[in-house]
């Protein structure tokens, strides 16, 4: 019975309203970045978004590790990608701006792609590998005005909840600039919304944020980034709940 009752409220409840909230947060987002807000506008109407399809779906988040992030300083961010829900864990609790790496593909949507272009997130062209490099460098272009990044280094959503290999574009921009990166895990997003569905589960999510890790010594060329790509994977892997793990 409750069961069905929580079907009920989403369709009829949760995606009308988050519709209309995505509506007016990408209005919000567009409008005030245009008009030369961007550092404000470009993070606070997508966190309130963000935490408000956590609160409206009704699914628990707890975070830990917001003490390894230092205000100011600007980081490369990359977390495991279970489901749709992970962006609302990340952009909403994070606690710091950040600009995301995303699919080209995104920029179509309407509202929502006109906001993230103006919001001056990155698109992720993987048609060829020079615009694979145009994007790295896009985003090395954002770090050094003193951003941050975040980054799914998987490429997409798992299908089965377990990590699939890491690319080396986020590890690229981190060791080329010498930035800290930080490794998240997220645990529940694909219990709540996994890869093909639409239904809305309730269930409880978690976020953990790892120290950072220092890319000052990471050896120049594909070595060097696959070492650092293999260490920030383990220590995903390390918070993951264990049905996530492979």
């Amino acid at each position: 019975m409750i069961r069905i009752a929580y079907s009920l409220y989403i369709w009829i409840i949760f995606y009308p309203v988050f519709l209309v909230l995505t509506i007016l947060t990408a209005a919000i987002t567009l409008a005030g970045c245009l008009l030369g807000g961007e550092r404000i506008f470009a993070y606070y109407p997508g966190m309130f978004w963000s935490r408000a399809a956590c609160y409206l779906a009704l699914c628990p988040v707890k975070v830990r590790g917001r003490e390894h992030i230092r205000p100011n300083q600007s980081y490369v961010f990359v977390s495991n990608h279970q489901g749709a829900f992970d962006i609302f864990l990340i952009y909403g609790f994070l606690g710091v701006p950040i600009k995301w790496m995303m699919k080209v593909g995104l920029r179509k949507i309407p509202f929502v792609g006109a906001a993230c272009r103006a919001a001056g997130f990155i698109f992720v062209e993987q048609s060829t590998p020079q615009a694979a490099a145009r994007s790295v460098k896009e985003a090395e272009q954002s770090l050094r005005k003193g951003a941050s990044v975040a980054i799914f280094p998987e490429g997409s959503r798992t299908p089965t909840g377990k990590m699939a290999r890491f690319k080396k574009g986020a590890f690229q921009i981190a060791a080329d600039l010498h930035l800290p990166l930080i490794p998240i895990t997220l645990n529940g997003p694909y219990k709540v919304l996994p890869i093909g569905s639409f239904q809305v589960k309730r269930h409880r999510m978690e976020m953990i944020i790892h120290p950072p890790v220092s890319t000052e010594e990471v050896e120049a060329g594909h070595k060097g980034l696959q070492q650092l790509a293999g260490q920030t994977h383990q220590i995903i892997t390390s918070a993951l709940w264990e049905e996530f793990r492979v």
